[in-house]
């Protein structure tokens, strides 16, 4: 018979929700993989990447959504094609808009700040979602300016209507959507 070297004793059920926390985990982190390959086209063509974000950190909280979020960042820096475009490597967090996925990590913390004090649900999706998307905004589009001025030059109002200014009403749209999909998942599954 094996010992167990801690003190706790052998707990089934904690195994149990330990491994339906991984499953989750990693179905949340797929889900952002193939959302991020999403691209719908336009004048300016966006992808699904936010919306699953949103979704993650709506179904799983913000330390198992954070978790998530790692684990893509991470497959994408070691080379696995997850981020837009089917792109990879440590070259696209250094590029240009690597600041607005580096941003889904402040997004989850801003996400987990919001909910220690707001524990209406309605309300943290709607307001959690929406500062997660502006500092969101605010890193990427720092990063963005900084990383692309150092070629050439550049305003930062002309960095605004490349990367922000276009994308506010999808990302609405894509709050408003995650909304609804995180409260129709919830009440079927208990996350």
């Amino acid at each position: 018979m094996v010992r167990l070297k801690t003190r706790e004793k052998f707990n089934s059920k904690s195994i149990a929700n330990k491994t339906r926390d991984l499953v989750y985990i990693a179905i949340c982190t797929s889900l952002i993989c193939i959302c991020s390959w999403i691209t719908i086209p336009g004048t300016i063509p966006f992808t699904l990447q936010t919306f699953a974000i949103f979704v993650t950190l709506g179904l799983l909280g913000w330390r198992r959504g954070l978790f998530s979020i790692l684990i893509y960042i991470i497959l994408g820096i070691i080379g696995l094609p997850v981020f837009s475009y089917f792109n990879s490597g440590i070259g696209v967090i250094l590029g240009p808009t690597g600041g607005y996925i580096i941003g889904f990590i402040f997004a989850a913390l801003i996400y987990s700040l919001i909910s220690l004090f707001i524990k209406n649900e309605n309300v943290l999706l709607i307001l959690g979602f929406s500062l997660s998307l502006i500092i969101c905004y605010l890193i990427g589009t720092i990063w963005f300016y900084y990383v692309y001025s150092a070629n050439s030059e550049i305003s930062l109002l002309s960095v605004l209507i490349m990367c922000v200014f276009p994308f506010i009403v999808p990302d609405i749209l894509k709050i408003l959507l995650a909304i609804f999909v995180v409260k129709n998942v919830k009440k079927k599954i208990n996350f």
